[in-house]
């Protein structure tokens, strides 16, 4: 009887186990209730500098360093750097094509070549890729203070 109850114990609990949201949880917890595309932030940005969002969209790529960045795809085949603030967090460095959500702060920033350079180099980019970033890049970043990645 003792090995009964064991066994039905252990069985639950992998069926609670099997049950769980199939996500994993980065920074401040967050819910995707309400989250927009990627592809409509920038409309929803319009001419301001910043503004508070929740947005969902797919990973491009992630810094292969220590997950401390990642790039998620936009409109038009492009990208959209996301940080964590205070780099009080990071995300795993194998979700590049899993879909995310973040919540935080869009605004719009030109990010210099050197700093460009340096995140080129993060994402494993060759010496010859990084040597052809010589524009500074105008654009919408994000700073998450939560995600959640999609399993």
């Amino acid at each position: 009887m003792k090995h009964l109850a064991i066994c039905l114990l252990a069985l639950g609990l992998s069926f609670s186990a099997l049950a769980q949201d199939n996500v994993s949880y980065h920074g401040k917890k967050i819910s995707a209730d309400n989250a927009i595309p990627t592809t409509e932030l920038a409309a929803k940005l319009g001419d301001k500098k910043e503004m508070p969002a929740k947005v969902e969209g797919t990973v491009e790529s992630v810094c292969q360093v220590k997950g401390c960045w990642m790039r998620v795809k936009t409109a038009d085949n492009q990208t959209m750097l996301v940080r964590f603030r205070d780099y009080g967090f990071f995300v795993p460095k194998d979700i590049a094509g899993k879909n995310v959500v973040f919540e935080g702060t869009a605004e719009t920033k030109t990010t210099s070549v050197a700093e460009l350079r340096h995140y080129a180099e993060d994402a494993g980019k060759s010496k010859e890729e990084i040597a052809k970033i010589t524009q500074p890049e105008k654009a919408i970043t994000f700073m998450a203070d939560g995600v959640i990645v999609k399993k």
